[in-house]
């Protein structure tokens, strides 16, 4: 009867020890490399986090010492009527904003993609607002907004259309700021368009040999070929329109002046999530402010999660299949 040798594993402080000296030199060279980095993230990352969950629970003042006031500042929001509104409105973009800018981004891509003369152009075109700065775009669509003489009011009216009050009507102010955003998708654009270029070619050749049409082609290879990379902008759409403020605060500002209370207007229609946070930080309510930061925290990875869960069943990757 043959007899095998056992082999025990060895015990964990045991594996330890097997490290030679020039593992343990490579370690430690590498450990001092990254740590700026690991200095960075402590103090200016975890660091500030830990102190904003410490303020959400006290009463805190600047000067004065803090009183711990437990969950109240959680309790008080929600009776907030403002932060209710805020909340509203921020959700009302991502269900919006978010999956139109998607969706227009995967057609620029696809037509930036057709064989066409000067494409190349046309690619540069598209991009160069995605690099203007927020701050001088936004002021650029509050022009082309302007109810009386704005671009977008005159084209309308050589139509026989008469444009809204973009800037002041509570109806049309939010689609203003999503008719804004959609100038400045070059950056999904170009992520959807190097998705589009590595899609194989000999699948979309060998259904175009089979009979399938263009569109066909597209609906059957392309898209699913590139639903991980939709996965990936909504993603990151979600969490840029939870934390949508610079032009949201540039618009309130233009149209009700520069105060914090004022934000919002018209008729707190564009009180986003953040503007509304940072108008509690400005007015010095701080523990009411890191108390919201961590319940935005809280729903962007909810929803992160809800969309990582259900893309298991529409994302395609090529190493795992469907």
């Amino acid at each position: 009867m043959e007899t095998r040798d056992m082999v025990t594993p060895l015990p964990r402080a045991a594996r330890r020890r097997r490290w030679s000296p020039r593992v343990r030199r490579n370690f430690i060279k590498g450990i001092l490399f990254i740590s700026p980095w690991i200095l960075g993230f402590l103090f200016f990352n975890l660091y500030p986090m830990a102190k904003s969950f410490v303020m959400s629970f006290a009463e805190w003042h600047l000067r004065l010492p803090s009183e711990w006031i437990g969950l109240a500042n959680y309790a008080n929001l929600l009776d907030d009527r403002r932060f209710w509104t805020s909340l509203y409105n921020t959700v009302y973009m991502v269900l919006f904003a978010v999956p139109l800018s998607v969706f227009s981004a995967f057609v620029f891509a696809v037509l930036l993609n057709l064989k066409l003369r000067g494409r190349s152009i046309y690619r540069v075109i598209y991009y160069l607002p995605s690099i203007v700065p927020v701050v001088a775009g936004s002021i650029l669509w509050m022009w082309i907004f302007n109810t009386n003489n704005g671009i977008l009011n005159v084209f309308l009216g050589y139509l026989g259309i008469r444009g809204p009050s973009w800037l002041t009507d509570p109806a049309w102010s939010k689609p203003a700021l999503i008719l804004m955003g959609l100038w400045g998708i070059g950056n999904t654009v170009i992520i959807y368009l190097s998705g589009i270029q590595d899609v194989p070619v000999s699948l979309l050749e060998a259904a175009e040999i089979d009979g399938a049409s263009w569109l066909q082609r597209l609906w059957h290879i392309t898209i699913p070929m590139v639903s991980s990379i939709t996965l990936f902008n909504l993603i990151i759409g979600v969490i840029d329109m939870f934390q949508y403020f610079t032009q949201a605060y540039i618009f309130a500002a233009v149209q009700a002046g520069t105060t914090a209370q004022q934000l919002g207007s018209p008729l707190d229609s564009t009180l986003f999530y953040s503007v509304y946070l940072y108008n509690r930080f400005q007015t010095l309510k701080l523990g009411y402010a890191a108390a919201m930061a961590w319940i935005l925290f809280v729903i962007i990875l909810i929803c992160s999660l809800l969309l990582l869960r259900a893309s298991k069943r529409w994302t395609y990757y090529e190493t795992k299949g469907t």
